[in-house]
C-alpha cells in the first residue's frame, strides 16, 4: 500500500526571495534552486538539498502537491523529481490527474458549495465595498471558487481583518492572511477532502502532510502525521495537535526539514 504525502507548497516547500529567511552569514547560506519563473523572472526557490530530498521522496511515496494556487499558477512550478500523477489546486477545488482536472470531483465540490455556504458573488461584493483602495493593490477571483486581495500589509487595518473574519464566518467562509494576500475561502472548500479522496482512490494506508497557514489546518488534522514550520499563521497562533509536529526551523530551511521528516516516515517499517 502506498504512502501518500500531501504537502502545501508556498512557504512550506517553496519560498519567494522575501520568505527565504536566511539569517546565517552569507558565506554559509545554502545553495538555492529556482523552481518557478513568472514573467521571465525567478520567483520561488528551495535549497539544492531539499530538491534532492524531494526527488528521493518521489521514488518512495505518492507525492501530491497541495496548494491554494489556481491551476495556472501551479503549472508555473517546476519541481524536481518524477512528475506527480496527482495534484490538489484551488484549496481542494480541483483534483488534477495527469495535469487534468477531474470532472467528477469538480461536480462534487460545486454541489457542496451550493448547499453549505454563501455564494462567491456576495463575498466578492462585500470585499469590493469595504476594502480601502489605500491599502488594496488587487482584487482577484480564483477559479470561480474563492476571492483574495493583494494588500499593503503595513497599511492593512487589523480591526478590518477581524471584522471581515466574523462576517465571513457567519456565511460559511474562512479568512486567511498570508504575506500580502488576504484570502476569503468557502469552508467546504478544503485540501483535506481532496486528500482523503486520493487516499481512497489509491488505497494509501499512511497519509503525511505539511503546511504553514490557516488554510492548511484541516489538511494537517486529516493526515496520520503532519508537520508545520516555525513561521506562518499556524506558528504565530501556537497552533498544534497530537498528530502534528511543530518544527523550529523557519524559512527555506524549514522546507528542507519537512522533506527529511517525510522521508524518515516513508522509510520507517510499519
Amino acid at each position: 500500500m502506498p504512502v501518500l504525502v500531501a504537502s502545501d507548497l508556498d512557504r512550506t516547500l517553496i519560498y519567494s526571495s522575501a520568505a527565504l529567511d536566511l539569517t546565517m552569514p552569507d558565506a554559509r547560506a545554502p545553495r538555492l534552486l529556482c523552481v518557478e519563473v513568472h514573467e521571465s523572472k525567478p520567483l520561488s526557490y528551495m535549497t539544492e538539498t531539499a530538491s534532492q530530498l524531494l526527488a528521493e521522496l518521489g521514488d518512495t511515496a505518492l507525492f501530491v502537491p497541495t496548494t491554494t494556487r489556481t491551476r495556472k499558477q501551479y503549472q508555473r512550478i517546476n519541481l524536481p523529481g518524477p512528475p506527480s500523477k496527482y495534484a490538489i489546486c484551488a484549496n481542494g477545488g480541483h483534483l488534477l490527474v495527469d495535469g487534468v482536472s477531474d470532472p467528477e470531483w469538480q461536480a462534487r465540490v460545486a454541489a457542496r458549495l451550493a448547499d453549505e455556504c454563501a455564494g462567491l458573488d456576495e463575498v466578492r461584493d462585500h470585499l469590493m465595498a469595504t476594502a480601502d483602495p489605500l491599502w488594496v493593490r488587487k482584487h482577484r477571483v480564483a477559479e470561480d471558487l474563492f476571492a483574495y486581495l493583494v494588500v499593503e500589509r503595513e497599511l492593512l487595518p487589523e480591526d478590518w481583518v477581524k471584522e471581515l473574519a466574523v462576517w465571513a464566518e457567519n456565511r460559511g467562509w474562512t479568512v486567511s492572511l498570508q504575506g500580502r494576500k488576504l484570502y476569503a475561502v468557502p469552508k467546504p472548500l478544503t485540501k483535506s477532502a481532496a486528500m482523503n479522496e486520493l487516499a481512497r482512490r489509491t488505497g494509501a494506508d499512511l497519509t503525511l502532510a505539511a503546511g504553514d497557514s490557516l488554510l492548511d489546518a484541516d489538511l494537517l488534522l486529516a493526515a496520520d502525521k503532519a508537520w508545520r514550520p516555525g513561521h506562518g499563521e499556524l506558528a504565530d497562533a501556537g497552533w498544534t495537535a497530537p498528530t502534528i509536529s511543530a518544527l523550529p526551523e523557519r524559512g527555506v530551511l524549514a522546507g528542507e526539514r519537512i522533506l527529511r521528516e517525510f522521508l524518515r516516515e516513508t522509510q520507517t517499517p510499519r
